[in-house]
């Protein structure tokens, strides 16, 4: 994943007499992010219903904990690409997007732009799932195409959930299992945001 952040000064129009901020995100695939190669969606005209679709995921997720009146009135434009694909892209995004909008924060924070941190916590999501009753976790393509379960998982770094996209593919699956996967998930993602943590060179 490349995840980018840009610092924009144009609000949404029902957004510029508020004094707040926006965060807003995009996620696109390359065409050989794939085995087989895909034509680009600015070829076709639209963005796909996934991606779109995932466009809004990562822009939610970011939105959850950030302080728009600590923002200020910035935008910041999340821009997520897909160089290898391999399961768990959504995921990934989400992730990497919070250590770009953190990165933009630390710009606006240290030109005077904003006077206060603006991120309330942090952010990441992992895959979970059951294959041969087994619980995985960051699924890759291969396991994620057969499993009996698949789960994203969404949380801040004091492990509030922000969602949850879960789907029983061939057999449905008992809270105790939701249970076991939701603690698999959350120990996942304490490694990301101590990874999250490394970048920013925060303790």
């Amino acid at each position: 994943m490349l995840c980018l952040a840009s610092i924009e000064k144009e609000l949404p129009a029902w957004r510029k007499e508020s004094g707040l901020g926006w965060v807003t995100a995009e996620y696109a695939m390359l065409p050989r992010a794939t085995h087989s190669r895909s034509s680009r969606e600015s070829i076709k005209g639209k963005p796909s219903s996934r991606s779109l679709e995932i466009s809004r995921l990562i822009g939610r997720s970011l939105r959850s904990i950030v302080d728009f009146k600590k923002l200020g009135p910035h935008i910041i434009a999340l821009d997520c690409e897909v160089l290898q694909a391999d399961g768990g892209t959504r995921c990934a995004s989400i992730t990497g997007a919070w250590v770009a909008l953190a990165q933009a924060c630390q710009k606006l924070l240290k030109s005077g732009a904003i006077q206060e941190w603006p991120l309330k916590d942090h952010v990441a999501a992992v895959s979970v799932g059951i294959l041969h009753k087994n619980l995985l976790l960051d699924l890759d393509y291969e396991e994620d195409s057969r499993a009996e379960v698949d789960l994203n998982l969404i949380l801040t770094g004091s492990g509030k959930i922000v969602e949850i996209q879960g789907t029983a593919e061939q057999n449905p699956f008992s809270f105790r299992q939701a249970t076991q996967l939701f603690k698999l998930g959350e120990l996942g993602i304490k490694k990301l945001i101590q990874e999250q943590n490394k970048v920013m060179r925060l303790k």
